[in-house]
């Protein structure tokens, strides 16, 4: 089986409990570490799916990843090799399908109750579960490409999510673990004081005391989601 490759545009946004699900599927999975320097690919067929991770940059800078990397989301689509993203991840997807990437009304950090859409496809992709705490870390937010079905909404954050056939993307995290949340919180910390007057962000001491009892939920929410994108993987 061709290897599922995964984006990682920053040191501390790496694939968390996506990796531990790919393992214990027995996938294989290679990651391409964009912020060490690494080439984006050109030809998504050597792949079996593309994963593409958070960071804290705009799809809209003018980086020199940005355009290739949109040109491969393309290619794989074109394809039908399945997409995922999560955060940055589901706005580069957005973007390069034809959505817009702009500035969220609001910040939003921490833990946060999302709503899942009562349309056929999102039950499709999320079964019984009506709702349910994700992570956040965002300041942007994507719009719909054409024909894409909307998934999930927040109070604060109306795109959350949205599905394209075996393709999703997500705008909150659902792939995080303490040890992530942990350090997201430490490094994060200026951003977090800077944008403590928004009303959807946490102080990090109230993340973390959150964290044990949210994360196992949070978990089977990305198992449920995870499970269902990697049908779309081809057995070959």
């Amino acid at each position: 089986m061709k290897p599922v490759a995964i984006f990682r545009h920053a040191k501390i946004e790496g694939p968390g409990y996506f990796a531990l699900f790919l393992n214990q599927h027995g996938i294989p999975w290679k990651m391409i570490h964009i912020d060490e320097g690494d080439e984006v690919p050109t030809d998504a067929s050597a792949f079996n799916g593309l994963v593409f991770m958070g960071g804290p940059m705009s799809v809209n800078d003018d980086l020199p990843w940005i355009a290739p990397t949109l040109a491969l989301i393309r290619d794989a689509y074109a394809k039908d090799i399945p997409l995922l993203g999560h955060c940055l991840g589901g706005q580069l997807i957005s973007k390069a399908l034809g959505g817009v990437v702009s500035k969220n009304p609001v910040k939003e950090i921490g833990w946060g109750e999302v709503t899942v859409a009562d349309n056929d496809v999102a039950r499709t992709w999320f079964g019984d579960i009506k709702q349910f705490d994700a992570f956040h870390w965002h300041g942007e937010t994507f719009t719909l490409p054409q024909a894409a079905v909307p998934l999930l909404a927040s109070p604060y954050c109306q795109h959350q999510g949205f599905a394209l056939g075996k393709h999703l993307a997500l705008q909150c995290h659902v792939e995080m673990t303490a040890a992530m949340i942990t350090e997201w919180c430490a490094i994060g910390a200026d951003e977090i004081a800077a944008a403590r007057n928004s009303p959807a962000v946490q102080s990090a001491d109230k993340m973390q005391a959150q964290m044990n009892v949210k994360l196992p939920a949070l978990h089977e929410v990305a198992t449920c989601l995870y499970q269902r994108w990697i049908k779309g993987l081809r057995a070959q």
